[in-house]
Formats: structure tokens, sequence, C-alpha cells
């Protein structure tokens, strides 16, 4: 089948292309490829940690906990991953929202719903990791770009990126 590239991407004309989106599922050996290979220049390290962390919305506090557990990923701010059972869980709506990352696997989602306010699918989790990052199964994240996210009681700056409001 011959394939026209688009014109931002007519360099790649005359060689062989693969259409992640269009693909049932791609592995690497025995394992599944999530969304695009991986970039082996690109890290994901995760630490336990004792810091006291607390997540706030509307004033309210959703989630505290001082055994977070820290993601660290190449050009992305710092994830705190927090057990269910520092989470006020029944302030937690499940979402059908799920997305993929080649470095975590398959996350799904949750809202926050507090009194008439809902923030939609600013919790997520790995609830089945890849392989390689296993000490996230089953903890829960909040997007601290909507969110107030306390460090050792001192607030943090809100990050900017793609998940920004």
């Amino acid at each position: 089948m011959q394939f026209e590239p688009p014109p931002r991407l007519a360099d790649l004309q005359g060689h062989v292309t693969f259409a992640w989106g269009q693909m049932d599922a791609w592995y690497e050996e025995e394992e599944q490829v999530f969304v695009h290979a991986r970039d082996p220049y690109k890290r994901v390290d995760v630490i336990a940690s004792s810091r006291h962390v607390k997540i706030v919305l509307g004033g309210k506090v959703v989630a505290e906990t001082r055994r977070p557990t820290l993601l660290f990923e190449t050009f992305m701010p710092t994830r705190y991953y927090i057990p269910p059972e520092d989470v006020r869980m029944g302030l937690l709506e499940p979402s059908s929202k799920t997305t993929r990352c080649p470095y975590k696997g398959i996350a799904s989602y949750w809202s926050v719903k507090i009194g008439d306010h809902v923030a939609k699918d600013v919790v997520w989790g790995y609830l089945d990791p890849i392989s390689e990052c296993p000490k996230i199964k089953g903890l829960l994240c909040f997007f601290n770009e909507r969110m107030d996210l306390y460090v050792d009681g001192d607030l943090q700056a809100r990050p900017r990126t793609a998940w920004s409001e």
C-alpha cells in the first residue's frame, strides 16, 4: 500500500513508516508497547518517601500521606503517588477514561466531587503497570497542575504542562 505523508512529514516519502494509532497492538519481543516506542534517553525513577504530602481541592483535603511514592520522569514535574488508604475515596468517582503511557502502562482515572463541583479526571492510577514500573501499582496520583499540593507544609507552585487548565 502506498502512503502519501502529509506535507509536514514530506521527508518520510519513500521510507517505511508505521501509523501507531491504526494498529491493534505493538510489541517489543513479548511485551506490549503503549503509545510509541520507549526513548532510551528518557528515564522514569520511582522512590519511596516519608515526606508529608497533602492534596487540596476547593479548600477540602482530598488526600494526605506520609508515605508517598515519588515518580521522576524526564522533563515532567515530580508526581506524588499516594496509597488509596490515605485518599478520601468517598470524594472520588470512577471515570471511563483511560490513557496509555509507554513507560508506565494503562492508566485508569477518577474525578473528584466536592458538593456540586466535579473536577473531571484529575486522579489516575496504574492498576497493572508495565514490569519496569511496579512500585506505583495500585497507588493514586493527582494532577498538581489542577489541585493544591503541599509538601512538608509548603504549597507547591502549579507546574505548566499539557495537563494544565
